[in-house]
């Protein structure tokens, strides 16, 4: 072989050496002041990759295969570092315990530098709900049930301004940032608070990072929770009443229709019934109708609910618990729970409870 060309595959290999390979990713870093964390951890989502060792020079190294951009967390102690790390990259990690969370470096990623901008604003928003849930717990102290609920609406409506900003702010970095950067801060958002961004931005990207198995997962969470979005039709409801009637909920149209889910052993919804049965007494000659739907299994204690908290609407349920369709078909994740139904059978508004279902009702009613 000629001596040009040893030289060339010399320089070739050193340079795959350097640059880690093309088919993986490696993340090495610094961590000073590490006190007790011993271990750095590596997760993708909520999945556990790997952790390793630091070294006596508080030094560690992270290799994995990757033939696509990954997004991982670095979890340092209690902190957690979010990173992108495309294939043949050596990301370089640096960070003093004894700093702020977000004062790390990050060096050999385009895509993590860019996402490190964003890390002042989540770590901010954090800090304010952590706040916000001391402050709450603090505040419940000797407090009755009821100011404890006032109490709940408030801070609740405190959330939201927050949640509010903080979701104008990721939905302005994704369009700054149409790559992957941009996609974790939009993964960071509330569903439950920014239904109509998450919808919107998935509609957007299309068919981008398709190969990517987080993105993916992602879009199929967002094209479930489309299927239940403001404005889609609310999926049918079949169940059977006390006396074993059928009860459809496509039997309402023509009218404001609140489908309650509830159960006889929450504590929670129970609270809640004295505050639909008020206004179902104020809004039932306007149009308005509830609909129970009760999540338990069996009929005594759900039936006694019903004539103890004086629920003068029809009620139903197939007496499956959480093995009901209903609890997949509507995405339940806790009671209470509600949708409102439009005359024509959409979805108006969802989880209006209290105040906010007082409030939002008057604006229909009155």
């Amino acid at each position: 072989m000629h001596i040009v060309q040893y030289i060339y595959l010399f320089f070739t290999i050193l340079l795959l050496s350097a640059c880690g390979g093309s088919d993986k990713i490696v993340i090495e870093g610094d961590i000073a002041n590490p006190g007790n964390v011993k271990v750095v951890a590596f997760y993708e989502g909520d999945r556990k990759l790997d952790s390793v060792y630091l070294s006596d020079l508080d030094k560690f190294k992270f290799e994995r295969p990757a033939t696509q951009p990954r997004l991982i967390t670095i979890t340092v102690g209690k902190n957690k570092y979010p990173v992108i790390v495309s294939p043949g990259e050596v990301l370089h990690f640096t960070i003093d315990l004894m700093n702020r969370p977000e004062d790390y470096v990050v060096k050999g990623s385009d895509l993590s530098v860019a996402l490190q901008g964003f890390q002042p604003i989540e770590q901010r928003k954090r800090a304010v709900e952590d706040s916000l849930q001391r402050d709450f717990i603090q505040q419940t102290i000797g407090k009755s049930d009821g100011e404890v609920d006032l109490l709940r609406t408030a801070y609740l409506s405190r959330y939201k301004v927050v949640a509010r900003s903080y979701t104008d702010e990721a939905v302005a970095f994704a369009k700054e940032h149409p790559d992957l950067a941009g996609f974790y801060v939009m993964s960071t958002l509330d569903p439950e608070l920014a239904e109509q961004e998450l919808i919107a931005y998935v509609d957007a990207i299309g068919e981008q990072f398709g190969d990517n198995r987080m993105v993916t997962l992602f879009k199929e969470e967002i094209e479930k929770l489309k299927k239940l979005a403001v404005g889609q039709p609310a999926p049918e409801i079949v169940g059977y009443t006390p006396h074993n009637e059928t009860v459809k909920l496509s039997d309402y149209k023509g009218k404001y229709t609140l489908v309650d889910f509830w159960a006889s052993w929450c504590v929670p919804c129970r609270k809640e019934n004295p505050n639909i049965v008020r206004l179902y007494q104020m809004y039932h000659d306007q149009g308005f109708e509830v609909l129970g739907v009760s999540l338990d299994d069996n009929p005594g204690s759900w039936m006694r609910a019903v004539a103890d908290d004086k629920l003068e609407w029809t009620n139903i349920s197939d007496l499956k618990a959480w093995s009901s369709d209903l609890v997949l078909d509507y995405r339940i994740k806790a009671i209470p729970a509600s949708v409102l139904v439009d005359p024509q059978g959409n979805i108006l508004a969802k989880n209006l409870r209290g105040e906010e279902l007082s409030a939002f009702l008057k604006t229909l009613f009155d």
